[in-house]
């Protein structure tokens, strides 16, 4: 069953690319645009959606940008961080079902940030 955050998106024409794009999305995969100042394309599979790191990252976008989509999902988070979910998603990664997402942006920035070199 689908949240009615992902219903809204789905209606909005999130799952309908225009037509002029000669790029065909694979069936069972949507386009994400993420960023928010500078903006990444992806593909990714739809049933990510349902997963609830995504729903609350659809969540905070929608704060962000509202659900005004030019053919792909609007991401409002930094290109790193969505690469991170997807790869916990991917790899069935335990951390990704039962972290919430304030805790799993929070663990990625510390393990980020230490690999920084100082100033």
């Amino acid at each position: 069953m689908r949240s009615g955050i992902v219903k809204k998106l789905l209606c909005c024409g999130a799952k309908g690319f225009p037509a002029e794009s000669s790029d065909t999305v694979p069936e069972g995969h949507v386009r994400v645009n993420v960023g928010k100042d500078i903006v990444c394309k992806f593909e990714m599979e739809a049933n990510y959606l349902n997963h609830p790191l995504f729903e609350n990252l659809l969540r905070l976008s929608e704060e962000e940008f509202g659900y005004s989509y030019d053919g792909a999902l609007r991401i409002a988070c930094e290109v790193d961080l969505f690469q991170y979910v997807l790869h916990l998603l991917k790899t069935s990664n335990p951390s990704a079902h039962y972290m919430e997402l304030p805790a799993l942006v929070s663990k990625f920035y510390s393990a980020n940030t230490r690999h920084l070199p100082e100033k």
